[in-house]
């Protein structure tokens, strides 16, 4: 086992990591900007160094934070997500350096961060894929030909990267040629290549995903499923395990193909296979996440498997321990994504310092978080602060919980999107399960909250209105 691990991420992802590390007796070594210099992941850490230039350069230098490792003595680095964690070149240096990088080989980083190569990929292995262009479109004329073949409406997509950067959807030529090259400007600019490609685009899917673990000794299994519908931009902002839609037939099945995308793609470690799934059931391969993602905690919840230190048992060259067979789904979970944002505002990214911080608990509550009572939150990161993850033996428990937690959830002196959260709880289509990708469009109505929750608040609030009228 290794005995000295740098985590190469910030906030909560970075605080995640070094707490399992401490659980396999490992050493832990921290990266941060000046910006996060009182961060909590900076303070738990057994070492923490500051890189840079600036917020953001010293989380994306793989030289620095590889000479870095080098220099402290680090035997593995683990990244977390985002940031460096889908870049092939990061696993080549590590190797070349004698490190261990917890995660998957730069091939299958590489293959599977390409989107059109990852869709041959799959379509030659007989996964289903959407109907789309063989290859990357050279231009407008290539896009409208191929939108012909297959019909509209269409999605527009990055042929590299992710995170819902480069998508646009067209339902008619007029909108296709816009689309493409607003797609390629963006896709430019967030990862340096403007390669892009077309998809047929399904009204109303489910966004659904598979959790991956393959070791190094030719053990590959799934840990079922995770829906991730609820999204508002192609961006994910709750999730659900397991998916309400799945019989157990189509799990069992969509369970084994994702087995299979992982031994195509020649994968280790933990991936995530991500497909659209119609108002008929059928499914189609999306993409292949090669890294820890922001959800896994609620797979953690319905398997009792510790996905991080999964990731680095295998790392280090241990089997998984377990078989499919061992793998048991337990009751429900779910995952609100608090953001400083402000929802009334377009989502509008909220900074400044955290004047008051109460977080939740009880049976089946858990906390994955960034932030603290005096915390400053910066301006220059993902507005992500917290993660709240509940469980519950139904699907009807698990949703009392996460809105009784959210009630009592206290963040002050920013905005955040505890409110809108809190009215997707009470919606009655979403406690019914009648949800996929355009829920959030579908719902205007979420946007109606009063600024204040707690009842301290509205009696502070009356107070002031009667001392207003009364003339104090």
């Amino acid at each position: 086992m290794f005995k000295k691990v740098l985590i190469a991420n910030r906030g909560e992802i970075a605080t995640r990591v070094i707490r399992a590390c401490r659980e396999l007796g490992i050493h832990t070594v921290a990266i941060y900007s000046e910006e996060d210099a009182t961060s909590l992941y900076v303070k738990k850490a057994d070492e923490a160094y500051m890189v840079g230039p600036g917020p953001i350069q010293g989380y994306l230098n793989i030289y620095r934070i590889v000479d870095l490792a080098t220099k402290v003595g680090v035997d593995a680095i683990h990244p977390g997500y985002g940031f460096l964690s889908e870049n092939p070149w990061f696993p080549l240096l590590c190797k070349k350096r004698d490190i261990t990088f917890i995660g998957p080989a730069s091939k299958a980083i590489a293959d599977m961060g390409n989107k059109v190569k990852a869709r041959k990929m799959m379509k030659k292995a007989g996964i289903p894929v959407l109907p789309g262009s063989e290859g990357s479109v050279r231009d407008v004329n290539e896009a409208l030909a191929c939108a012909d073949e297959i019909g509209y409406p269409v999605m527009v997509k990055a042929s590299g990267g992710g995170g819902g950067r480069g998508l646009r959807v067209a339902r008619d030529p007029k909108e296709l040629e816009s689309a493409v090259e607003s797609a390629r400007s963006e896709t430019k600019a967030s990862f340096g290549v403007s390669e892009i490609f077309i998809e047929k685009y399904l009204e109303r899917p489910h966004h659904i995903e598979f959790q991956i673990l393959a070791d190094h000794h030719g053990n590959v299994v799934h840990l079922g499923e995770r829906d991730c519908s609820i999204q508002r931009r192609h961006q994910k902002l709750i999730e659900i395990a397991p998916s309400l839609i799945l019989t157990e037939e189509q799990r069992s099945e969509m369970g084994s193909t994702s087995v299979k995308a992982a031994e195509v793609a020649g994968y280790t470690n933990a991936g995530t296979v991500e497909y659209l799934v119609d108002g008929d059931g059928n499914y189609y391969f999306l993409e292949m996440n090669t890294r820890i993602q922001v959800e896994h905690p609620i797979t953690e919840e319905i398997t009792g498997i510790d996905l991080v230190k999964k990731q680095i048992e295998i790392a280090a060259g241990r089997e998984l321990g377990f078989t499919q067979r061992d793998v048991k789904i337990m009751g429900h979970a779910m995952e609100c994504r608090i953001c400083a944002e402000d929802p009334k505002n377009n989502f509008f990214p909220s900074s400044g310092r955290v004047t008051s911080y109460y977080s939740p608990g009880g049976i089946g509550v858990r906390i994955d978080g960034a932030i603290y009572k005096d915390y400053i939150v910066p301006d220059c990161f993902d507005s992500l602060i917290v993660k709240l993850i509940v469980r519950g033996g139904t699907w009807d428990e698990t949703v009392r919980r996460m809105n009784r937690s959210l009630e009592e959830f206290v963040i002050r002196g920013i905005k955040t999107t505890i409110p809108f959260l809190r009215n997707i709880m009470n919606d009655g289509d979403f406690k019914a399960g009648n949800f996929d990708t355009g829920y959030i469009d579908r719902k205007p109505e979420l946007m109606e909250y009063y600024e204040y929750g707690e009842p301290t608040d509205l009696v502070a609030a009356i107070s002031a209105a009667i001392a207003a009228h009364h003339g104090f």
